[in-house]
């Protein structure tokens, strides 16, 4: 069972925030230094006013070239429909600025849009009279579904490839999409611990459908595109226990791979997983991934996983 979205969500940003803010806002990706980024903690964060209380999803304090100094950027992430959303920024916005403009000189409110629905978000607030604009406030949004996913598939970037299912395409298109999206996965296993790895395909089948079929079939198609790869490419799918891979192949890793081949990929590799397995945990536990989340992402029992703890 996956992850919950927003959480699972706000666990990618906090950890690829550099990534995301390189693959959707170049420019100021330009003037950062993220070698001095801090995330506020959750109590430092305002509640919007009125009778919904709500805190902000992610406040984070980073030096921004171009004043010097440091500035807020506030990521708001929204998965469903409403009409008032860009009122609810503004008082964000607002109340931030009422309580950090003595030490921040900017604030930079994002909004990412998650929705299925292909639509223009509004992302202004505008108060005028005849001949004079009041107020004018503007935040920066990604709609993903608005994205062509064609345009990241040649991409290292963690947070393309876990939101690659939640951009747009037809439906002729999905299972390119996941072809791409296994390709790019087994690129990111070169660079990314296990932890990060597990957080990109948590998020990532949190939009995919799976299909074991149609994942045999690909994963047949890059082990003979890329043989190289083969023994990293039979671990994708069962590093994750997905679809009861964990069944094994007896003769081991080698000769599973030769076998996954012939026989399909359907029952898995004992040995690759249980390699693996415990570092995986490890490692989800270190990224601030409850027990009972790890449970969760990896399909074992919750007292194996504090047994391993």
């Amino acid at each position: 069972m996956p992850l919950p979205h927003d959480k699972a969500f706000k666990k990618l940003l906090e950890t690829f925030f550099q990534e995301f803010i390189e693959l959707f806002f170049p420019e100021l990706d330009s003037m950062l230094d993220y070698s001095e980024t801090r995330f506020l903690m959750q109590e430092l964060l305002v509640d919007i006013v009125g009778e919904e209380a709500r805190e902000l999803d992610l406040l984070l304090e980073i030096r921004y070239k171009g004043l010097d100094g440091y500035i807020l950027i506030h990521l708001e992430p929204q998965s469903y429909r409403d009409s008032r959303f860009h009122e609810r920024m503004f008082i964000y916005f607002s109340r931030l600025f009422e309580r950090y403009r003595k030490e921040h000189k900017l604030i930079i409110p994002i909004a990412i849009f998650t929705s299925d629905e292909i639509r223009e978000e509004q992302d202004t607030l505008e108060m005028v009279i005849p001949e004079h604009q009041i107020l004018r406030f503007q935040f920066l949004k990604v709609e993903l579904r608005k994205q062509n996913w064609r345009r990241f598939i040649d991409s290292d970037n963690a947070v393309a490839a876990a939101l690659l299912a939640k951009m747009g395409y037809t439906t002729r298109e999905a299972r390119d999409v996941r072809r791409e999206f296994l390709r790019m996965f087994m690129k990111l296993k070169t660079r990314l611990d296990q932890g990060r790895l597990a957080l990109v395909m948590s998020v990532a089948d949190l939009y995919f459908k799976p299909d074991r079929a149609q994942d045999e079939e690909i994963i047949k198609e890059l082990m003979i595109q890329y043989p190289e790869e083969g023994e990293a490419i039979m671990e994708l799918m069962p590093a994750w226990k997905r679809w009861g891979y964990e069944e094994g192949i007896a003769e081991g890793i080698e000769q599973g791979i030769e076998k996954g081949i012939e026989q399909g990929i359907e029952r898995g590799i004992e040995q690759g997983v249980e390699k693996g397995q415990a570092e995986i945990i490890r490692k989800l536990l270190l990224h601030g991934f409850t027990p009972e989340e790890v449970s969760k992402a990896v399909e074992l029992p919750v007292e194996k996983i504090k047994k391993l703890m």
